[in-house]
């Protein structure tokens, strides 16, 4: 069967090439690939600063937002041939952790997880993979493609999960969010903050394309100014872009007893001036909370799963900006300037 395959490390060693059948040790359920996603990760991980291959081996398949169809599934696994499922990406270590003992992978504690087209597992792209039952979410046949968005979507549902957690510190009821960063998952997490009934307010840089459109069709609010301008007095902001000045300005202008969630990967190599002192003040002062979180674990994919099947499956399908056959997979990966999310197709 063919496979986009990488030595991590080295930039520009992705090949589509010929590899073995799954193999038995990965799980019971045998699917075929219908679509794979592409994000920043595959794209660091293809340039080579990134990513980990299985033990033994030199070469990582890559692939890690999914949806495939089920080609065979065990008696009593909870899934039928036909099935569409999205695989989940982190595996608990094998310590475990007292998080991954609890099945909150997502949290896990030693750094001894692996993951699934990143770390030390082969990814979905290859046209069919092996996935233990556990690790298979079933997603609505009618959602089509859209299918694929499950993951990213995941990422965000565990992020709004946190927010209100958190929140329940106290009684606070939050009227409204800032989105900083209008890609998938961007607008993912602004199609949950609608959902939730919040004014939902999305900055990005851009004025033309797909992403103005997108934002006003959700009953969002698009800007392409500041931090400030966009965001002033929101009780919550999920930073989606990993920019260091986005960051800071959001913490600045975040409402008392407010929320910054941090969803986005710095790259790092850069400084910015602040003035740490003067933060700290207005964040004890307010009772603001800054925290991070990425991945998600079984009941993230399932909350993501009941988000995408409430929203207009219109509106869903236009983040996938962009279709390329598995035999040209590379052009996924090089950004065009109306992309959302581009995908690879295998069907």
């Amino acid at each position: 069967m063919r496979a986009i395959t990488v030595e991590p490390g080295k930039p520009s060693s992705g090949l589509l090439e010929d590899v073995p059948e799954p193999p038995r040790e990965h799980g019971p359920v045998l699917v075929r690939t219908l679509a794979v996603g592409v994000c920043g990760t595959d794209v660091e991980i293809v340039n080579g600063g990134y990513g980990w291959a299985p033990p033994g081996k030199t070469r990582l398949v890559i692939g890690h937002e999914s949806l495939g169809e089920v080609l065979e599934a065990p008696p009593g696994s909870g899934l039928e041939k036909g099935d569409r499922v999205v695989g989940i990406v982190r595996r608990p270590d094998p310590v475990p952790c007292a998080s991954c003992a609890q099945g909150e992978w997502d949290m896990c504690r030693n750094g001894q997880y692996t993951e699934r087209g990143i770390k030390a597992i082969d990814g979905y792209a290859s046209e069919r993979y092996r996935i233990e039952p556990r690790y298979a979410v079933v997603v609505d046949r009618e959602l089509g493609e859209r299918g694929v968005l499950l993951e990213p979507a995941s990422v965000v549902a565990k992020a709004w999960e946190q927010i209100e957690r958190i929140g329940a510190r106290t009684s606070w009821k939050p009227r409204s969010v800032l989105v900083t960063g209008a890609g998938p998952i961007g607008l993912l997490a602004a199609l949950l903050g609608v959902e939730r009934g919040l004014e939902v307010r999305v900055l990005d840089r851009v004025t033309e394309g797909p992403k103005p459109g997108l934002v006003r069709d959700l009953g969002a609010t698009y800007h392409a100014s500041s931090v400030q301008e966009a965001g002033e007095g929101v009780d919550v902001v999920i930073e989606c872009t990993g920019v260091g000045k986005l960051i800071y300005d959001a913490m600045q202008i975040v409402a008392p007893v407010g929320l910054v969630c941090l969803a986005g990967v710095s790259s790092g190599g850069r400084t910015l001036p602040v003035d740490v002192q003067a933060l700290n003040r207005e964040m004890v002062l307010e009772n603001t909370v800054v925290f991070g979180t990425v991945n998600a674990n079984r009941r993230h994919y399932q909350a993501a799963a009941e988000a995408l099947a409430r929203a207009d499956p219109r509106w869903l399908a236009r983040l996938i900006t962009r279709r390329v056959p598995l035999d040209r997979w590379a052009e996924a990966l090089v950004r065009q300037p109306a992309d959302v999310k581009p995908i690879v197709t295998f069907a």
